[in-house]
């Protein structure tokens, strides 16, 4: 008797686990397919895109796309459409036919950059009756997903303190009327999110639909003639994060480390620290004398100390080596760079394949406390943080004792002299021959 107890407790208990782990995480019995737009370049995100689409930036340990796929597919959404242009052969290459993730990914050209509505009609071919549209650089909540997928046809919005950024809804008892696009003086506050449920008639819409005056066919211009037809739900978003910014790499990184589950499958020198939640990557070696603040990811191959300070909400991408002395505050290194000895890097986003000289400090705030400029595009622009370091382009290499002045952007290939003064928008072109 006391056995057949037994076992009945343990097969609750499992029961019980299953349908916890299932609630949260699994699939939900909905099957769509969403088409997401991942053509574009990114050229505000430059010089991070020099050599990679901004939807494979590394954020909080994954490309930015593959998050975003994750999310859709544990709201519901069992295929997906790519739609590629710049840097395709990288998205081809890490996805593949989506196996790997329990998905299915399909692939759609869009050879001109010529606006949204023109990558969206690109996967016309591919479209189901009914799906789902995400754009590449935006990374919604699953839970507001989850509600698009029921809606017959939906936008997604979210309220913002600076409307003049983003185009703004119009809507009448939770129905979408129109888009206005970005405007000096914005009738709402709602912005448009940039996720969409469709059926296939906004291809038909898309199709009368004339060039932009910015010479675009623009995916909005579209929804506002579908919305003389038919009626479109507005689904607010409990949380959004838009990855449009080089330093937004940084405020998301601070968000989803919140949630993250440590894992260390690294070795971990005895004298080494680690503190609260910080995930190690395979082959990686934490060195004695370093002491690790979680929430932190560090990858695989990675060579970190002997006695060096990694703080909170740091990114380490594969085969990064971080020396003895070093200090890395919040930031993202990306795969293979190396952070010399007596060096300090602090809210800083460095690309792959860089080189500190020893004793590199990447300054990060302003003496008068001020708001940091920084550059898009090549125009200073407000970043509207008061630390930001340095913006490094792929393969930089900074000489012994250099300075970096807050906010400075680097472009790939950049070769420094020893005790360097680097500030403002620096050229590759601009290196000095050693």
């Amino acid at each position: 008797m006391h056995v057949v107890r037994a076992i009945t407790l343990k097969l609750f208990r499992f029961i019980y686990s299953y349908k916890t782990f299932y609630s949260r995480h699994a699939k939900p019995v909905i099957c769509m397919q969403a088409i997401v737009l991942a053509a574009g370049e990114g050229s505000r995100m430059r010089p991070l895109t020099a050599n990679r689409p901004k939807v494979m930036l590394p954020v909080a340990g994954k490309p930015l796309l593959e998050h975003i796929i994750i999310r859709a597919r544990f709201a519901g959404v069992t295929s997906f459409v790519l739609v590629v242009g710049y840097g395709q052969s990288t998205i081809r290459s890490y996805f593949d036919d989506g196996q790997r993730m329990g998905v299915e990914i399909d692939y759609a050209i869009q050879d001109k950059q010529l606006g949204t509505g023109h990558a969206l009609m690109a996967a016309r071919p591919n479209a189901a009756d009914r799906f789902m549209v995400l754009n590449g650089d935006v990374l919604p909540d699953t839970g507001s997903l989850r509600d698009m997928v029921t809606q017959e046809a939906a936008v997604s919005a979210i309220r913002v303190d600076d409307p003049s950024r983003y185009g703004v809804f119009l809507e009448r008892g939770g129905y979408f009327e129109s888009v206005v696009e970005k405007s000096a003086n914005p009738p709402s506050n709602l912005a448009n999110a940039g996720i969409y449920v469709f059926k296939g008639s906004i291809f038909d819409a898309l199709e009368k639909t004339p060039l932009s005056t910015r010479g675009e066919y623009e995916l909005t211009d579209g929804l506002n003639l579908l919305a003389t037809k038919e009626k479109i739900r507005i689904v607010s978003l409990e949380s959004w994060l838009e990855i449009g910014r080089p330093w937004d790499i940084l405020a998301a990184n601070e968000i989803m480390l919140k949630d993250l589950q440590p894992s260390i499958l690294g070795t971990v020198e005895p004298g080494a620290t680690l503190k609260g939640n910080a995930s190690v990557g395979k082959g990686t070696i934490i060195r004695s004398g370093a002491y690790i603040v979680g929430p932190v990811i560090i990858g695989e191959g990675c060579d970190i100390g002997p006695n060096c300070y990694i703080r909170p909400s740091t990114c380490i991408g594969n085969n990064v080596r971080v020396g003895n002395a070093v200090e890395v505050k919040n930031s993202a290194i990306m795969d293979g760079s190396k952070i010399g000895h007596l060096s300090y890097v602090g809210d800083c986003v460095i690309g792959e394949r860089c080189n500190f000289g020893a004793g590199t400090i990447c300054s990060n705030l302003r003496h008068d406390k001020a708001n940091i400029k920084s550059f898009i595009r090549g125009q200073r622009s407000d970043s509207g943080r008061r630390k930001l370091g340095v913006i490094m382009g792929d393969g930089v290499m900074t000489g012994i004792n250099t300075t970096i002045y807050p906010g400075t952007v680097i472009e790939p290939g950049f070769r420094g002299l020893p005790a360097a003064v680097l500030a403002g928008l620096v050229a590759a072109c601009s290196a000095q021959k050693q």
